[in-house]
């Protein structure tokens, strides 16, 4: 309660109504998770665009299910950090500059190729968004939820992709 506050009211003042703002290390953390995720669904639609070979048309119309997955993760995270206060950057400079994902391959790669840099890209990301979540959580559980839910996704699709190289 503030001194503006009337003796035994509960009422709030307009000043007590900021809301959460986030730390720089907060922000930092996010922004990577946001640099990855841009970077991880350009991968996928280059994946998509030049995946050559048996079962080619199964993994191209799957890597647009891991790309829009991947989009709408991104755009929840850069969403999360302009509600408290931050500014994301997705720019291309700042996504080459900044990603921890390796590089693609440039031409056509066969879907055995494919399945493989996916995963592991997928696996990437998802360890990216695990390395940063304590220093979340710590901050704001609330994201720290959105997190969650980014990990299940990235390990839900990892596994999924990469079972296509996987015999009993």
């Amino acid at each position: 309660m503030t001194a503006s506050a009337a003796p035994g009211s509960s009422r709030r003042s307009d000043e007590d109504l900021a809301g959460f703002t986030a730390s720089p290390e907060f922000v930092a953390a996010l922004q990577q998770i946001v640099v990855d995720l841009v970077e991880l669904s350009l991968q996928g639609k280059q994946a998509h665009w030049n995946v050559v070979g048996h079962n080619f048309r199964d993994l191209h119309l799957q890597l647009d299910e891991v790309v829009d997955d991947v989009r709408e993760a991104t755009d929840t995270i850069a969403e999360r950090m302009r509600a408290v206060k931050a500014v994301p950057d997705g720019r291309s400079d700042t996504v080459v500059a900044a990603t921890t994902l390796p590089r693609y391959p440039e031409g056509e790669q066969s879907v055995a190729a494919v399945v493989d840099l996916i995963t592991a890209r997928l696996r990437a990301a998802a360890d990216t968004v695990r390395t940063v979540h304590d220093r979340v959580d710590s901050e704001d559980p609330s994201t720290a939820d959105l997190l969650h839910t980014i990990i299940d996704s990235l390990e839900k699709h990892a596994w999924m992709v990469g079972a296509e190289n996987r015999s009993a």
